[in-house]
């Protein structure tokens, strides 16, 4: 049974045993005999530290019968400080001149209120003067460098240095003088913390804190399970806001990166193309051309269209980096969605029309007949123009190549496909067909026959040219050129090395792929091309050298039945004439 008292402190009355009563008096009158030298202001310090402290207890004090024990006053005398701590304060009270102030150097220790384990990082950001967190980054980076010594080190300085406890330690480890001013404003700061604690945990806790014993609550330490679970909880919040940290220099550079590069290429040689300086046209999206939409508006929209997301991006980088990046108010942000919702609109109108110019295919076809001897080997062979192209080989090719015939601009392209197909009768062929996309089938037609393509045949020998030309405006519409040759049955055929690449799917006998069959002899049967210098390693794999072929047709002129064996075949005729066999 202990004796209670009832004291007047800071203007607030308590309740507080005797034994309590006299720790907080012993603490008091050392303070005050620590400013006993100083008879200015000691008055009015002694009313601060002691509103201070009322303050604190009635934090405490969850109802008006609660008694103040010695463990309040101790953990009040905690959070104050010792009365060493004002020792020599009172040098900030002296008029003379000439007297020095005493400032404590900044010492190591560790940081118990800002602790992820043992708060050796947070000790040491503030010894160098650098933010905690990237204290912390600079432990984890330095780990796999270290070969794990900084796992080491760590739990060393744990042991080593001390943690700060009292106010002036608080102090000394920031680097600030211990005096009253800056103790008063510790003190304040750590107040504010305590009570906004208390009062959030009062509002939850409520009926836990009035029937609490605190005497046995203080003495009862945390269990094993509890600290593990506490550590965890640190870590993953550690993670996660390092990851957060990372996602937002990620964001950051990323959009800077975009950013800088849509500024150095709206300064670019193919930005000029835009505004009509010059330039090559290919290197713009397809949608571009031909469109109803200037080019320069066209390019505004595309810059706005993928710059604004970036820049949102940016912000929302450096407002996860740091809290103190305000964000955009509601006008900018909807006055920039307008903007971009603008942009997609032009950019979407342009590709609808886009895909309505290629919404027919149209075509244009030229046949003539070739006089081939057929006791002659008959050559055919692509061409290219060095005049004209500056690649380095010639073979077929998706794309297009800007280039000037004379003083026009056009676009040269090897588009091309070739194919060897058998024909009735002694008179070779030739069938080109040139294809093309526009709006409708009528323009379509009119953009293939506009296409540019010569071939020629000299002395058995057919020149192909490898390559085509069309307008500079036609880009993108899907323009291909289709040779096939028909040759009668009998002829001998050679194609030369430069039909590599534009052979398509010519059939043979022995099922030899396009890419093998140049630079070959080839025999026309009654229905495909048979290789009369090849050898097994140029067959085809599901080439059967002993299959037999049969032929039957049947129409209003009779039967015709054909056999073949690879270069050899036979055909039976059998009509109102009679029965012939060839």
């Amino acid at each position: 049974m202990n004796k209670t008292i009832n004291i007047n402190l800071g203007s607030i009355f308590f309740h507080i045993d005797e034994s309590a009563y006299q720790k907080l008096k012993q603490y008091l009158d050392a303070i005050r005999r620590s400013l006993s030298d100083d008879p200015q202001g000691k008055d009015e310090i002694i009313a601060d530290i002691e509103s201070r402290i009322a303050e604190l207890l009635s934090e405490r004090v969850k109802n008006e019968r609660q008694v103040i024990n010695e463990t309040d006053i101790e953990e009040i005398t905690k959070i104050m400080g010792q009365p060493e701590d004002y020792a020599g304060s009172e040098e900030i009270f002296e008029e003379q001149p000439h007297s020095s102030k005493r400032k404590s150097n900044k010492k190591l220790f560790r940081d118990g209120d800002d602790k992820f384990l043992g708060g050796v990082s947070s000790g040491l950001a503030h010894y160098v003067g650098m933010d905690t967190f990237w204290m912390r980054v600079i432990w984890i980076a330095l780990t796999p460098f270290t070969s794990g010594m900084t796992l080491l080190l760590y739990p060393f300085l744990w042991i080593l240095l001390p943690i700060a406890e009292t106010t002036a330690e608080k102090l000394q480890m920031k680097g600030e003088d211990v005096n009253i001013s800056n103790i008063e404003k510790k003190i304040r700061e750590e107040f504010a913390d305590i009570s906004e604690h208390v009062k959030e945990g009062a509002s939850e806790f409520s009926e836990k804190v009035k029937n609490a014993d605190y005497k046995k609550y203080e003495s009862q330490a945390k269990s094993g399970l509890q600290d593990i679970i506490a550590t965890l909880g640190k870590i993953f919040s550690a993670i996660f806001k390092f990851l957060g940290k990372f996602i937002g220099a990620l964001l950051i550079f990323i959009a800077a990166a975009t950013l800088i590069g849509l500024v150095i290429a709206g300064f670019s040689w193919g930005s000029f193309e835009i505004l009509g300086f010059g330039g090559d046209m290919i290197n713009f999206p397809p949608f571009i051309y031909g469109s109803m939409i200037p080019f320069w508006l066209l390019g505004i929209f595309f810059f706005i269209a993928v710059a604004l997301p970036f820049v949102v991006l940016f912000i929302l980088g450096l407002r996860i980096l740091s809290s103190n990046v305000k964000s955009l108010s509601t006008t900018t942000k909807l006055s920039m969605l307008g903007i971009w919702i603008v942009a997609i609109l032009g950019l979407s109108f342009t590709g609808i029309e886009f895909t309505a110019q290629r919404a027919h295919t149209g075509s244009d076809i030229i046949k003539q007949d070739l006089s081939v001897a057929q006791q002659e080997t008959f050559t055919i062979k692509m061409l290219e123009n060095e005049a004209l192209s500056n690649k380095m080989r010639l073979r077929y090719s998706e794309g297009y190549e800007t280039v000037f015939d004379g003083d026009q601009k056009k676009l040269l392209s090897n588009r091309i496909r070739f194919n060897i197909k058998h024909t009735e009768g002694n008179v070779a062929k030739i069938k080109i067909r040139k294809s093309a996309e526009a709006s409708s089938r009528l323009l379509a037609n009119n953009l293939a026959e506009s296409i540019t393509y010569h071939f020629d045949l000299t002395e058995n020998n057919l020149i192909l040219d490898g390559y085509f030309l069309t307008s500079i405006k036609n880009i993108y519409r899907e323009q291909y050129i289709d040779v096939i040759v028909y040759i009668p049955e009998g002829t001998i055929l050679y194609l030369d090395a430069s039909t590599y690449s534009f052979l398509d799917d010519v059939k043979n006998f022995q099922k030899v792929k396009d890419r093998d069959m140049p630079k070959h002899l080839y025999k026309m049967t009654n229905e495909s091309l048979y290789c009369l210098d090849c050898d097994e390693n140029d067959f085809g794999y599901n080439y059967d050298p002993n299959k037999d072929n049969f032929n039957l047709q049947i129409d209003e002129n009779g039967i015709i039945i054909k056999l073949s064996n690879n270069a050899d075949s036979t055909a039976i005729k059998i009509n109102k004439t009679g029965i012939t066999i060839d």
